[in-house]
């Protein structure tokens, strides 16, 4: 792939539609069933299926420098967007292109084992975060994102022991050390201390603006405004409105309140 510096465009998306199958199971008296297994024996044993629509004609391009924050209620489609565009999920219909190195953040506790330490956890999650750097590069990460972390003594104690707040600080301070080519964090300060959520934010932030483009999923208004330069409002699984925070805030606000949100 080549490098984002040799091309503005980092992402395109286009006509992008996901379906999933819905599989029901309907109870039924025994009277009814066996007419059901007499009358259509292949049906009887088959579930009804159905499709859910996730995402619907997804148009959308992301150039370097672009710092897009996607809003909108939950069951909107922005996990299954972000997903898709990673190359977790496979689109129904339309395609992905990447220009670059894609690093998405779904879960600070995925590559967690809750019996080693946290010292040891760092290392495990810098092979998952990090798996084409260099031995010294790595241990340069895992040194400054400890140091961050504050964890102290807690470090070499097992990760299981950790409240919600320190596990979130050790992930964070881990996966906040290196920029890439398109960034991807849905929802990442989620279990965050009030005390260490400024300095991660600063951190997170620098990382931001030091990526290609970035793609920020978040529930607060106030932390898109400060990390994005551009918005999108999902909702019902397509585009709403594609421009400024501040404009898709807003509409999103009044949509709200409004009650037209689905």
């Amino acid at each position: 792939m080549n490098s984002t510096s040799e091309s503005k465009s980092v992402l395109e998306v286009n006509d992008l539609n996901i379906h999933f199958d819905l599989d029901y199971h309907f109870i039924a008296s025994v009277r009814e069933k066996f007419i059901q297994a007499i009358k259509d024996p292949i049906d009887f044993f088959s579930p009804s299926k159905d499709k859910l629509h996730v995402l619907k004609g997804i148009q959308l391009s992301l150039n370097h420098g672009d710092r897009l924050g996607i809003i909108g209620v939950n069951g909107s489609g922005k996990t299954t967007l972000c997903r898709c565009i990673a190359g977790m999920y496979s689109p129904s219909k339309g395609s992905v292109n990447i220009n670059g190195e894609v690093r998405a953040i779904f879960d600070t506790s995925v590559g967690i084992l809750p019996e080693l330490t946290g010292r040891e956890n760092a290392q495990l999650l810098s092979q998952f975060l990090f798996p084409s750097i260099s031995k010294d590069e790595r241990k340069a990460i895992i040194d400054d994102a400890l140091e961050f972390s504050e964890l102290g003594h807690f470090l070499d104690t097992p990760y299981r022991t950790y409240s919600k707040g320190m596990q979130t600080r050790l992930s964070l301070s881990l996966i906040s050390s290196k920029a890439t080519d398109l960034l991807i964090l849905d929802e990442v300060f989620d279990g965050a201390d009030e005390f260490f959520q400024e300095k991660i934010s600063k951190r997170v932030l620098k990382m931001i603006h030091q990526s290609g483009a970035v793609i920020f999923v978040s529930h607060s208004p106030d932390q898109v405004l400060q990390a994005c330069n551009r918005a999108i409002f999902l909702n019902n699984g397509h585009i709403e409105i594609d421009g400024s925070p501040e404009e898709v805030i807003a509409h999103y606000r009044k949509a709200n309140i409004g009650g037209s949100v689905k």
